[in-house]
């Protein structure tokens, strides 16, 4: 699905020499390199604050630990995603409120979430699924109108741009109060183990942020407030520095092979292709298929035996997880989920994906679709 090795080659001079720096200066926690590609990714992003933590899952915790959100307090978010997402939200003791997402671009359904908010609702979780933007303006507004915190969930969304309608562009995760990301090795921005980070343009929320991650503690040894230890390793800053400099080109490759198998795939009737948002550009994180008649698992199978990996992400939705279940779900209330769940198969997409490659692969699902 992922060929880091590939595209480690093509940088392994400069990974390594930088690499090689942490591990002369033996500077492994908190070294310069932690700084400066902090300094970088705020100037790509340009946002204010940039807080790098141990990973993505860790920085929606901290999020939503810097805003004091309390025990009982709903949180909203889409029921078609990653665990992660939820799973923040009942460690501490919140309760999460999954609601539907829109067939065509997989982002959480803002009809949705404002049918949803009760007195009990304090945040908004937005998703940027597969690598485009949720509709952040309408969320904004329904944000500002009943006051409401919005975290940003950009683990797949690394550099793309969401699109006002007035033409003007911002970067994913810096629309909202906090954006969170992951480097885990397979996102668009990875790094060599796990990594995270969290943005703001709030200044005090920053500080507070820069806290909790470091055991909430702003002068060593003096603990003003319930912290965590999550922090960025040296070497996983230094290689992340380095592939930031190459992300732009990265979602280039991601988009020639999303093309290539959009117009290998166009007219399949029984084939839908990724569908983009009008507010948003697309880094594909994932290229992700809606299947209509076809035995999903049989041609995972038939891809397989041709060494294709095919993923299903995500095979059931949240709230028809164990961990998940509750009394005010049951199966048929999210229909659109529910249907993609059960029909939705993602290729393999990354940035060393060449036309050969492309051809191996459509051929072998037209094969299997036109038996």
């Amino acid at each position: 699905m992922v060929d880091l090795k590939g595209q480690y080659q093509k940088i392994k001079a400069e990974v390594d020499a930088a690499m090689q720096e942490v591990i002369d200066n033996t500077a492994f926690i908190n070294g310069p390199a932690v700084k400066e590609f902090q300094a970088d990714l705020e100037k790509y992003l340009a946002v204010k604050h940039v807080i790098p933590c141990a990973n993505g899952t860790d920085a929606l915790q901290i999020a939503m630990m810097a805003l004091d959100l309390k025990p009982g307090d709903e949180v909203i978010t889409a029921d078609f995603t990653y665990v992660a997402t939820a799973e923040v939200i009942g460690l501490l003791g919140l309760t999460p409120v999954l609601v539907d997402v829109n067939p065509d671009t997989f982002d959480i359904n803002v009809e949705a979430i404002e049918k949803n908010i009760t007195p009990k609702t304090k945040a908004i979780v937005p998703v940027h699924l597969f690598g485009q933007c949720a509709d952040m303006e309408a969320i904004m507004q329904l944000a500002q109108k009943h006051k409401l915190y919005v975290i940003e969930d950009v683990a797949q969304a690394i550099g793309a741009d969401y699109i006002f309608k007035d033409g003007s562009r911002k970067k994913a995760g810096t629309i909202g109060t906090i954006g969170c990301t992951s480097f885990f090795p397979s996102k668009n921005l990875g790094c060599y183990g796990d990594g995270g980070a969290i943005y703001t343009n709030d200044e005090e929320l920053a500080k507070k942020i820069k806290m909790i991650a470091h055991h909430g503690q702003s002068v060593q040894y003096i603990h003003d407030v319930l912290g965590v230890n999550s922090r960025l390793d040296t070497i996983q800053a230094a290689v992340l520095k380095i592939k930031l400099k190459h992300l732009d080109e990265y979602a280039a490759a991601r988009n020639f092979a999303a093309d290539y198998y959009d117009k290998v795939f166009a007219g399949i009737s029984k084939i839908k292709t990724p569908v983009r948002s009008k507010n948003s550009n697309h880094v594909f994180h994932q290229y992700t298929l809606q299947l209509e008649g076809i035995d999903r698992t049989k041609l995972r199978e038939f891809l397989a035996s041709k060494d294709i990996p095919a993923m299903i992400y995500y095979p059931i939705p949240l709230h028809l997880q164990k961990a998940y279940k509750s009394e005010r779900y049951e199966e048929g209330d999210f229909p659109v989920t529910e249907k993609l769940c059960a029909s939705v198969l993602s290729l393999p997409m990354h940035t060393e994906l060449d036309e050969e490659i492309l051809a191996y692969i459509t051929k072998a699902v037209l094969e299997f679709v036109r038996k």
